[in-house]
């Protein structure tokens, strides 16, 4: 049964996620993640499985299929 690490809600939706993960230093954007999606807040989770693929993906076992530019802001 699901229940949302952030706000406590057990309804989820299955959902194809994009998320950036921060790598010493750099930046991946991994898409197309299937995930669970808190109907309440909107906080993605991923299963185990999903989570090593990830890994392993962002850790040198994948190649990116593509390379986008980023604008960066920062709040001051």
């Amino acid at each position: 049964m699901f229940k949302c690490h952030v706000c406590g809600h057990n309804a989820a939706k299955l959902e194809m996620v994009s998320e950036v993960f921060n790598l010493d230093g750099r930046r991946a954007l991994v898409e197309n993640i299937p995930a669970q999606v808190c109907e309440h807040c909107g906080e993605p989770t991923f299963s185990r499985e999903t989570t090593e693929q990830i890994r392993l993906l962002v850790h040198g076992q994948g190649r990116p299929f593509k390379t986008v530019e980023m604008d960066v802001f920062a709040m001051s």
